[in-house]
């Protein structure tokens, strides 16, 4: 029994690539939590402002698109859990699209500028995750009227530029670059 159980963790850790990347993403996943839950900007009664993808979409660009996806769902399902709501599945599912696409993207990118690469990475997951899949989810589940939905277009829009920024100027940073080559090898 203790033989399988060790065989699942080093399968579950696999998935991460290291243990140390396990730990990063659960801190990103923490913080999206904290971001989201507790330092938001509420708008009216349904629109909130915040920076809870920010953290998920690190993971998805540093470590992968299934580690993003990973870290998205995490960070929507214990978040979900902590401020009692209800977990909607389409916004789960939203979470895990920011979490998966800009890790594809930014991978799929070989030529071009850094920051171009970046800013179609980060809008990928916002434009499939946030306006498309959760927007959904909000009229679905919560009947949430077609005018307050189409304000979320531009709040992602200038949220993904902000967020394109603050990733771009971390992997500028030559301290923060070798610390994630560090994490990065095996």
């Amino acid at each position: 029994m203790k033989a399988n159980s060790t065989a699942t963790v080093k399968s579950e850790i696999k998935l991460f690539g290291s243990t140390k990347v396990m730990v990063i993403s659960a801190l990103l996943a923490a913080l999206s939590i904290v971001l989201g839950k507790f330092l938001n900007i509420p708008i009216g009664d349904s629109i909130r402002i915040s920076f809870e993808n920010l953290p998920v979409i690190m993971s998805s660009i540093f470590f992968g698109p299934v580690v993003g996806a990973i870290t998205g769902a995490a960070a929507d399902i214990v978040g979900c859990i902590l401020k009692g709501y209800s977990i909607n599945p389409f916004i789960t599912f939203g979470a895990v699209c920011i979490g998966f696409f800009p890790g594809l993207f930014y991978r799929s990118y070989a030529k071009g500028k850094e920051f171009t690469k970046l800013l179609a990475s980060v809008m990928s997951g916002h434009v499939v995750g946030s306006m498309i899949v959760k927007s959904i989810g909000l009229m679905a589940v919560y009947h949430t009227p077609m005018k307050v939905i189409a304000w979320r277009v531009p709040i992602y829009i200038i949220l993904g530029i902000v967020e394109t920024i603050a990733v771009h100027t971390l992997l500028r940073n030559k301290a923060f670059k070798a610390e994630l080559e560090k994490v990065m090898r095996k």
